[in-house]
């Protein structure tokens, strides 16, 4: 079993080798590796409410899952209020794993919430759905949901 310790490091080295603007990244099966050994650890889904109602979501505890869109749907438009509903749901000194689809959204939204007081802001790799295959479709190369990690259906 891997600590709390080894997945912070883990998500540290990225940092370094990627020289990200937020603490670090962490594969999927880190992610749930650290949400099962830090209780304070959230995962934020920062998709939009559409994706998770026609794709689906992670199955976490309440304690340790948000929903903030990242950007609206339809139109694409920035939550203006994303800072304000982090800062309502996640402490600043919690873990926060940021997810989305193929983690692109995620890694904006890591880097915006440590400029907002999050020390401990990490992107997770690979993102919900991951990236398209040869035929192009999604939740068959890498992902949360390839990774067999929780998850509902839309």
């Amino acid at each position: 079993m891997t600590t709390r310790d080894e997945l912070l490091q883990a998500a540290q080295t990225r940092k370094q080798q990627d020289e990200l603007a937020y603490y670090g990244a962490l594969t999927p099966q880190e992610a749930y590796a650290l949400l099962q050994a830090e209780p304070k650890a959230v995962l934020v889904d920062v998709r939009t409410q559409a994706e998770l109602d026609w794709v689906g979501g992670v199955d976490l505890p309440d304690e340790q899952f948000a929903h903030i869109e990242w950007m609206s749907y339809p139109g694409g438009a920035q939550n203006a209020n994303f800072v304000a509903e982090l800062k309502a749901r996640v402490p600043a000194d919690a873990p926060v794993l940021f997810l989305c689809r193929s983690a692109a959204r995620s890694k904006h939204a890591a880097r915006v919430a440590t400029e907002n007081g999050y020390l401990l802001a990490m992107d997770v790799l690979e993102g919900f759905e991951g990236n398209r295959d040869d035929h192009h479709h999604r939740k068959t190369v890498e992902g949360w949901c390839v990774r067999g990690l929780p998850w509902h259906g839309a």
